[in-house]
């Protein structure tokens, strides 16, 4: 199970950062704030480069 969670650690903070942006822009309360969107693209961003780094390892 630890093994299979650290293999897919890149997707689940790429739709981590995706979720959250989805929520922001629905709920309209947290559209405003830059400080929550640069979290959701840095989740994103370290979630592709955490994908690529753990895919070259195997």
């Amino acid at each position: 199970m630890k093994e299979n969670l650290q293999k897919n650690a890149g997707i689940i903070l790429i739709a981590l950062g995706a979720l959250m942006l989805m929520v922001s822009y629905f709920t309209k309360d947290w559209v405003d704030y830059n400080w929550y969107q640069l979290v959701c693209l840095l989740l994103i961003i370290g979630g592709i480069v955490a994908h690529i780094v753990i895919s070259k390892k195997n």
